[in-house]
């Protein structure tokens, strides 16, 4: 299950550690408290509209900039749920005599995304480390 207050808080994390910033800066400049800013990165709180506007003052980040990453993310998290929910096992039925299941294949192993771009003809480009693919929405 993807859930928008993981994406946010990981999308919130990187823009403040990009900005070399600590916690307890941010927190002190959108006025929240340290614990709680700390568990909206991590994922376990969700943050009001107030509350996200609040850091985004803070971190001199608008909130449309924000809503487009985690837009981003979101896409990409929902590719890989669809692709993985449409890879069928590999793994040896129960019974059929062999000792050990079978080796994953090396070419269904999870690619790092490193960028998204979305183009205005529909397509998305995903950028990994040693390729790119086109995802052409349908």
């Amino acid at each position: 299950m993807i859930l928008l207050r993981r994406l946010l808080g990981d999308v919130l994390r990187r823009q403040r550690q990009r900005q070399g910033r600590t916690l307890r800066e941010v927190s002190s400049s959108a006025r929240v408290s340290l614990g709680y800013l700390s568990e909206v990165e991590r994922g376990q709180k969700e943050a009001s509209s107030e509350l996200l506007s609040a850091i985004c003052d803070a971190l001199e980040l608008r909130m449309s900039e924000l809503l487009r990453e985690v837009s981003d993310e979101l896409a990409l998290a929902e590719l890989a749920q669809s692709a993985s929910d449409t890879v069928p096992s590999l793994g040896v039925p129960p019974g059929r005599g062999l000792e050990r299941p079978m080796e994953r294949s090396p070419m269904l192993n999870p690619v790092r995304v490193t960028s998204v771009t979305h183009r205005p003809d529909d397509h998305v480009t995903i950028k990994a480390p040693s390729e790119a693919v086109d995802v052409v929405a349908a």
